[in-house]
């Protein structure tokens, strides 16, 4: 079945700062623990108990700690071999940790979403608790309300702004014909954005509209008015999702071409576009990246941000049977399932300079499980789009708070001989702030520095520092795992 991963973690002394499973959005089909996430769980717990021990906390508490981060870098390198650089000593000193890494990126991270989950935990969980005594600190004169939507958004800048060093976000939304049957319509993203940046006395957070062109020319109106009078700041679009008559394809001159034209008018340039990851309920094909060639050349003037690469899964993150978890063992790792057929795109049309990867949820899922694909995908990336052409996403708070993400990221090698047989590009200090928000920076037209300057006086870093003084970070994913067995079921449940 399926389960919250923050509800298994609950009940555990063993919040892994690495997720030991794959954890779903609700866009896939989670996969069930593989063998070497269970080696892997297996050798953190053996390090982290006698770590903790060292330093006189309980496992629980040492995993939230810097060189409990440490610890689970070394117990990754030990099951999957050398892919984080990490020393021992950072297991044993936090100064080592936190001196190790540079605190000064720019990180941007432009695929967050507020995610609902309940009151019990709220009421009822260690976590939960701490969650809701954050708000005390964003809103001291004021009780929490009835509704979870305040709670939710201070919890969202709890796992967002507290507990990582992101300094921008994007909040996104999914898509549905009628807004009052979504989850975050785009009203609710855009008072997510007011919510935060009036918290902070300055921009934070920027905002989605949703655009849905399978609902016709009607569509065209509720167009104009998410940019006219909820001002957002780019689009997020589901190719795959039925909502209309049926799905639709960026490249459908009928169909799609009087949205970009639109667009273009209304002076909304960023089209994320959601691409691979297709649960049963999405149109598969309309899923693929085959309609991204033509509609970057037709309008050249616009920015396709792939969303989560085009990444379909390897096998078992498709939708489908057990049989395909066989079908992924046979995979060549080089061979990144519809991410590779975007760089064929860019191979054959190398004037197509308009076409982004963003990396939420594949950046963790491979980085997590599959660390030599996460190599191969970066490096292809590379070496086809360049560094300029990765944006920094993090699907969080799915998966609960970007830092894990993080640091995999500021730590990641692509391995020597990986380098020397595939002609990989290096993955440098330089090429990783880039990804991490620069690139993104850019596109959404943010002064770095000017930015930088207002974020460092801002009342949401004095709340983060107030915060950090007694820090209690989740360790946790707020998405579904699928427990109970070694196959995957064929349709959602539980959810």
């Amino acid at each position: 079945m399926w389960v919250r991963q923050c509800d298994l973690d609950s009940g555990s002394d063993l919040p892994s700062p690495i997720p030991t499973r794959v954890a779903s959005n609700e866009e896939f089909i989670p996969p069930p623990q593989s063998p070497q996430q269970r080696q892997f769980e297996a050798r953190l717990a053996e390090l982290s108990d006698r770590a903790a021990q060292r330093h006189g906390l309980q496992r629980r508490d040492f995993l939230r700690t810097g060189c409990g981060m440490a610890t689970a870098f070394l117990a990754f390198n030990d099951v999957f071999g050398p892919c984080y650089k990490v020393d021992a000593a950072e297991a044993d000193d936090p100064k080592a940790f936190e001196e190790k890494w540079p605190k000064d990126q720019f990180i941007f991270d432009i695929q967050t979403h507020h995610v609902d989950v309940s009151r019990k935990w709220y009421d009822n969980t260690p976590e939960g608790r701490k969650a809701t005594l954050f708000f005390t600190l964003l809103r001291p004169a004021r009780t929490i309300e009835a509704s979870l939507d305040q709670l939710n958004r201070a919890h969202y800048v709890k796992e967002v702004f507290g507990d990582s060093d992101t300094l921008m976000s994007v909040i996104s939304g999914v898509p549905s014909r009628e807004w009052d049957k979504n989850p975050l319509p785009p009203d609710q993203m855009v008072a997510t954005r007011k919510y935060v940046n009036d918290i902070a006395g300055s921009q934070r957070v920027l905002s989605h509209g949703l655009l849905r062109p399978n609902l016709g020319a009607k569509e065209l109106e509720e167009m104009e008015r998410q940019v006219k009078e909820l001002k957002i700041d780019a689009w997020k679009m589901y190719t795959g999702a039925e909502i209309g008559e049926k799905a639709w394809l960026l490249d459908d001159e009928k169909v799609a071409y009087p949205f970009w034209e639109k667009t273009k008018k209304l002076g909304i340039k960023n089209l994320c576009v959601h691409k691979g990851l297709p649960l049963g309920v999405f149109n598969e094909k309309a899923c693929t990246p085959f309609d991204l060639e033509k509609a970057a050349k037709d309008w050249p003037d616009l920015n396709f941000i792939v969303y989560h690469s085009g990444y379909r899964g390897a096998g078992w993150l498709a939708r489908g049977t057990g049989d395909k978890v066989e079908d992924a063992k046979k995979e060549d790792a080089q061979e990144i399932p519809w991410i590779s057929d975007i760089l064929r795109i860019l191979q054959k049309n190398p004037k197509i300079k308009n076409i982004y990867f963003e990396l939420g949820t594949t950046f963790n899922v491979l980085s997590s499980s599959q660390p030599e694909r996460c190599m191969h995908a970066l490096g292809q990336m590379l070496q086809t789009a360049g560094a300029d052409h990765i944006l920094w996403g993090t699907d969080s708070i799915w998966n609960g708070s970007p830092q894990s993400q993080i640091e995999r990221m500021r730590r990641l090698k692509i391995k020597d001989e990986l380098i020397e047989k595939h002609k990989y590009p290096q993955l440098t200090d330089e090429v990783k702030a880039q990804i991490l928000g620069l690139n993104a920076a850019k596109l959404f037209g943010i002064d770095v520095k000017a930015k930088r300057q207002a974020i460092k006086a801002d009342k949401l870093t004095k709340i983060k520092e107030e915060y950090r003084r007694d820090p209690s970070p989740s360790n946790t994913q707020y998405g579904w795992i699928w427990v109970g067995g070694d196959r995957e079921p064929t349709t959602p449940v539980g959810v």
